[in-house]
């Protein structure tokens, strides 16, 4: 399935008041990174010192990087199908920030015109510039408003184009690797009492004895803490249902939060109750979404 249509599907399945909320993050988001990119461009200094950076970084470094900015932006948009990962470690520098900000726009401004960037690096600024102030008066709704489409569909589109990039460099596939849960996660997991006879510790295989107490997974599954914590050191999944805890691995988290999308747009979501996460299918859509519009800028 297309990335636009994954991220889409998904959103389309929020209600307005879930819909609204994450425009208004999405704004806040946007606008932040406007700014820093509109003062990057307007500093000829800042501009040559973060295309310095840019250069100085291998392909894996800049893969990376983009990488993290859409684990960054993944995280926004996820957290309204399923808690967020109680410390997630997606926090990009400044410097960081201006270069994957500026890599994009590299990309964007490749595509639109793959010779624009034949000339000197050097002239890149005035092109760069201009090129990004046509972009934002065909946007429309950048100061304070609220136009959903004007918010939401170019996020899409960014989010859709860092997945590709990460997927063509080969990136995108942990079929088979094991990865080990955050140890953040693993902290916040909550001690429950043992109600009841007969639970078995699908580990050891072992009785569960009433009243001790025993570690609850999302998914409400059931372990002992001996069993469950050398368990979580190697994998992130629920030995029972595969349900995966967040994990400190960039790419392993991406794809993680990306099964998460796709399945909030096929209609089943993880949703968060008194007891923990359980299923729901998700009913009819209340937000209207239409989808509308590749980088590869390795420098």
């Amino acid at each position: 399935m297309e990335e636009e249509t994954v991220i889409i599907a998904a959103l389309s399945s929020l209600s307005l008041p879930h819909l609204s909320d994450l425009t208004h993050s999405l704004l806040s988001f946007t606008l932040h990174h406007r700014r820093r990119l509109s003062r990057l461009l307007s500093s000829p200094t800042l501009f040559f010192l973060t295309l310095q950076h840019l250069h100085s970084l291998s392909l894996p470094n800049k893969t990376l990087l983009i990488a993290r900015h859409l684990l960054s932006s993944l995280h926004l948009i996820t957290r309204h199908f399923q808690p967020p990962p109680p410390h997630p470690s997606t926090t990009i520098n400044h410097r960081d920030l201006d270069a994957v900000l500026l890599l994009l726009l590299l990309c964007e401004t490749h595509q639109h015109d793959p010779k624009a960037l034949e000339q000197p690096y050097t002239e890149w600024r005035p092109i760069l510039s201009k090129f990004y102030s046509d972009t934002m008066l065909t946007i429309g709704c950048t100061g304070g408003g609220t136009c959903d489409g004007a918010v939401l569909l170019p996020f899409i589109e960014m989010v859709s184009r860092c997945r590709k990039f990460i997927g063509v460099m080969g990136c995108d596939g942990n079929e088979g690797r094991e990865l080990a849960a955050s140890p953040a996660a693993v902290v916040a997991l909550p001690a429950v009492e043992v109600s009841g006879g007969g639970v078995e510790c699908v580990i050891c295989k072992e009785e569960m004895r009433e009243g001790r107490d025993a570690c609850e997974l999302p998914c409400q599954h059931l372990f002992h803490w001996i069993c469950i914590l050398p368990w979580l050191k190697k994998r992130n999944t629920c030995p029972c249902c595969r349900f995966e805890l967040p994990s400190d691995d960039v790419y392993g988290e991406i794809e993680r939060l990306w099964d998460v999308l796709a399945k909030a747009g096929s209609g089943k979501v993880m949703i968060e109750n008194r007891h923990g996460m359980i299923d729901r299918h998700v009913g009819e859509s209340d937000g209207l979404l239409s989808p509308n519009g590749n980088a590869n800028y390795g420098g």
